[in-house]
């Protein structure tokens, strides 16, 4: 016969459980360096380079955000849209290259009729 579990025993089982759910994480987050640590750490050429591309990193994460927000006034799930958005964007630069190509040729055409070639 299993014996009978007391008052103490779920107190017990309670305090430890209390203690590893809001102890762990709590111990976790202690340990776990700052941004600002971490980038003090970096050495000094690392530390310029992080400086010197910060503009751009934003700016690349502005643009994402206010793409998602795009995207997202859709009725369609955002990853359809993207890929539609990426789709299209894809065939606009095939159809951008394709007008370059014809352009290079209407110019080697013209200046072969200029130079009296044939």
């Amino acid at each position: 016969m299993a014996p009978k579990a007391t008052l103490a025993t779920w107190l017990k089982m309670g305090a430890v459980g209390a203690v590893v759910c809001v102890g762990g994480p709590a111990f976790t987050m202690w340990l776990t360096p700052t941004d600002e640590e971490l980038f003090k750490r970096y050495n000094p050429e690392l530390q310029k380079k992080s400086l010197e591309r910060r503009y751009e990193r934003q700016k690349e994460f502005d643009d994402f955000v206010v793409q998602l927000k795009e995207y997202s006034k859709s009725d369609k799930p955002i990853w359809v849209v993207q890929e539609e958005a990426e789709r299209k964007k894809r065939e606009d630069r095939l159809r951008q290259e394709a007008a370059k190509g014809d352009e290079a040729k209407a110019r080697q055409e013209a200046m072969r009729r200029e130079s009296g070639l044939s």
